[in-house]
This record gives structure tokens, C-alpha cells and sequence, in this order.
């Protein structure tokens, strides 16, 4: 492929990486990982509201990895609160889980930052090292993509089966709250769209010409065979 084509295509690649790192920033220090509506059970069993009184009972939730804010309703009107996971709620959440969920978003945002400039380093430079070079396109991207995944698996896993929501919605409060509803909010959806936007990257590289690093070797030792069997 001639050098200008690859020149536009590690230059696109290192923009998504670079969009992708800034992103995964933003997208980690804000509140809007997780949207919910909580039912105040304790009021609306003490005056047996049912259908449509139920919407004097329904507060509402929003969080992120580090802090969120909760609008209860109790029959007493709104009242609103702010939270921060820590440290008021360690000892409530699965902190292992949670702190494992921040680190690979970290891990995301370091890598896709040093794909950006290997991107653009193999765009305009001369790369003379195997990590400079194929290999670490194809390993950085990997990575990326990778612990992407696994954010949202583990955020899943950790507001799904733990009931974090619930949790939440319960902390040092008199009152018991049941989770009425609950989706996922923007944020957590923008590290699936880093997850595709990293794939891409990875057949952007392959559209530039470069063989992936097991393949190329694994042809080596097939023409290399072949070669012994001539001889």
C-alpha cells in the first residue's frame, strides 16, 4: 500500500484512539452510569397505595463510579441527596468488584493514549522496533478492547447481581426502598462504543497491509518447512 494511504489510516486510527482516551475519561467521572426509579416500600404499605397512588411513592436515583445523587419520595414530597462511593459506601458495595471496574477504566484510558501515539508515530515516523512497530498497534488496540469489555461485564455484574441499586437506595435511610426500574445511562454505553471504535482500529491496521504478529510468523515457519522438504 502506498505510504500516503497508510499515512490517512494510521492518522484516523490515532484520532479514534485519541477520542477514545478522552472519552473513557469523561465518561469515568461522570454520574450517569446507571438511571433507576425507586418505589418507597415503607410509605406505600403504611397506606396501601396501589396503581396509580404508587407514583407519590417513586423516587429516583442516578450514579456513577464515584458519586451519584438520589431524589427519594415518600408521600412528604422530594428530597434530594447527594453520595459518594467513597468513602461513605464501601462497606456497602462489592468494593473489590467496584475498584476492579475503575482500574481497567483506567487501564482504557492509559492505553488508548499511547495507541494514539504509536498510531501517529507510525503515521510520520520511521518505527524500528517490533512494539514501535505492527506488534504493538495490533497490542495496544488489543488491550483496549479487551479491558472495554470487561468494564461493562464487570459494571454489569456489579450493579446486577449484587442489587447495587438497591443498596444504594438504602443507605442510612429509615425507610425501605425497592428498585421499581433501572437502565443503563449514557455513560456506560460510551465504552461500548469504545469497544467498536477499538475494533475498528484493529481492521484499520489490518486494512493498512499489516499482517497480524502469530500469523506472519506462523507463514514464516510454513515457508521454512517447505523449503526443508525441497532440500
Amino acid at each position: 500500500m502506498p505510504s500516503r494511504q497508510k499515512q490517512l489510516i494510521f492518522s484516523v486510527s490515532g484520532t479514534l484512539g485519541l477520542f477514545c482516551a478522552l472519552t473513557a475519561a469523561v465518561a469515568t467521572g461522570l454520574p450517569s452510569w446507571i438511571s433507576g426509579v425507586m418505589l418507597c416500600r415503607t410509605g406505600a404499605d403504611l397506606v396501601n397505595a396501589t396503581g396509580p397512588e404508587l407514583d407519590m411513592f417513586l423516587g429516583e436515583l442516578s450514579y456513577g463510579l464515584f458519586h451519584g445523587q438520589k431524589v427519594k419520595q415518600c408521600g412528604l414530597g422530594w428530597r434530594r441527596s447527594r453520595f459518594s462511593f467513597f468513602p461513605g459506601l464501601l462497606g456497602t458495595i462489592p468494593a473489590g468488584l467496584h475498584v476492579t471496574v475503575i482500574i481497567f477504566c483506567a487501564v482504557v484510558i492509559l492505553f488508548s493514549s499511547v495507541a494514539t501515539g504509536f498510531f501517529f508515530f507510525n503515521a510520520f515516523g520511521r518505527p524500528y522496533e517490533t512494539l514501535q512497530g505492527p506488534m504493538g498497534l495490533y497490542l495496544w488496540t488489543f488491550i483496549c478492547c479487551v479491558s472495554s469489555c470487561l468494564v461493562m461485564i464487570l459494571f454489569a455484574s456489579e450493579v446486577k447481581l449484587n442489587h447495587l441499586t438497591e443498596r444504594i437506595a438504602n443507605f442510612n435511610d429509615d425507610f425501605h426502598f425497592q428498585t421499581h426500574s433501572e437502565h443503563y445511562d449514557r455513560c456506560f454505553w460510551l465504552f461500548f462504543l469504545i469497544f467498536l471504535l477499538q475494533g475498528a482500529n484493529g481492521l484499520l491496521i489490518r486494512l493498512a497491509g499489516i499482517q497480524f504478529p502469530f500469523q506472519e510468523s506462523k507463514e514464516v515457519d510454513l515457508s521454512g518447512g517447505a523449503a526443508d522438504l525441497m532440500y
